[in-house]
């Protein structure tokens, strides 16, 4: 029996293939979150000093080139690099006991944190899902949501060389829907650009009236492009349920914070990963869930 027909005749397999594999992309994930704000950085940094026609500086000890392969990963206390046994996800956390195996500084709980999240959401889109197309591009759906959710956590930052083939991505998708498609992905071609454009411009709408009425800015343009690619990727009819659940998700989060940790309700709370969560939601139940609300009005 070759390997795609044991997978798609177990669904434990497949699931559990799935939550290994989402460790490992988890793994990669965390230096997506790390290294795209820093690439950032430096190419902004460069692009003034060109305007500026001086020479960019960058923080001193930086090296370069800087992208997602090098340099290798190393321990941002002491510089030692990272070995391969040290880098296995969760285990060599636990191995290490959250700890840099040269110097002893503590690592982040972030990175065992985003690998696990990853393995478990993988898992759920297998097993839902079950082996095949749609659900290897829900798959890549989820994990672009991980790495921007994280990032505007860390960066209040949803970077447009994320969002912006997310979109493409779910543009393109929806060239090959199959015509008795009965997953949520990919949607067809028409739900897809109406999905792209309503979401782009819906967000824009409220940005821009908010500002008009108070002066101050609400949201980024990132929150724009990441709704923008979740209706590339879900359809125009996922947009709003997307939206409520991203905003009341996030009104509690803001006055949990407000109450609990006295934080100041001035002090900005990054949208982008409640949008994530909605999408992800939507992504997994959003069909059950509008069939659910509309029997409740009976014609």
């Amino acid at each position: 029996m070759s390997a795609a027909a044991l997978l798609a005749a177990s669904p434990a397999f497949f699931t559990g293939t799935c939550l290994v594999l989402g460790l490992v992309i988890g793994s990669f994930l965390n230096v997506v979150i790390h290294r795209v704000p820093v690439m950032l950085e430096r190419r902004w940094r460069a692009e003034c000093a060109e305007l500026a026609a001086e020479t960019p500086t960058l923080p001193a000890g930086t090296a370069a080139p800087y992208n997602l392969v090098v340099p290798r990963s190393c321990c941002p206390a002491c510089g030692a690099s990272i070995r391969a046994w040290q880098n296995i996800p969760v285990l060599s956390y636990l191995w290490l006991r959250g700890r840099c195996a040269s110097c002893s500084a503590r690592i982040s709980a972030r990175y065992p944190l985003v690998e696990m999240l990853t393995a478990g959401l993988s898992a759920l889109v297998a097993w839902k899902f079950g082996f095949g197309w749609p659900t290897l591009a829900a798959l890549v759906l989820t994990w672009f949501l991980v790495a921007l959710a994280a990032i505007d956590i860390d960066r209040q930052l949803l970077p447009d060389s994320l969002t912006l083939p997310l979109m493409w991505i779910g543009l393109l998708l929806s060239l090959f829907t199959p015509t008795s498609a009965s997953l949520p992905v990919p949607v067809d071609p028409r739900a897809a650009l109406i999905g792209a454009a309503a979401g782009y411009l819906s967000l824009w709408s409220v940005y821009h009236l908010f500002r008009a009425l108070t002066a101050k800015e609400g949201m980024g343009y990132g929150d724009f492009k990441l709704l923008a690619a979740l209706g590339a990727w879900l359809g125009w009819q996922m947009l709003l349920p997307t939206v409520i659940i991203a905003a009341a998700v996030g009104a509690v989060v803001g006055i949990v914070l407000i109450v609990a940790r006295g934080r100041s309700s001035s002090v900005p709370i990054p949208f982008g990963p409640f949008l994530a969560a909605g999408g992800w939601l939507m992504l997994m139940y959003g069909h059950p869930m509008v069939r659910l609300y509309l029997g409740l009005f009976p014609r």
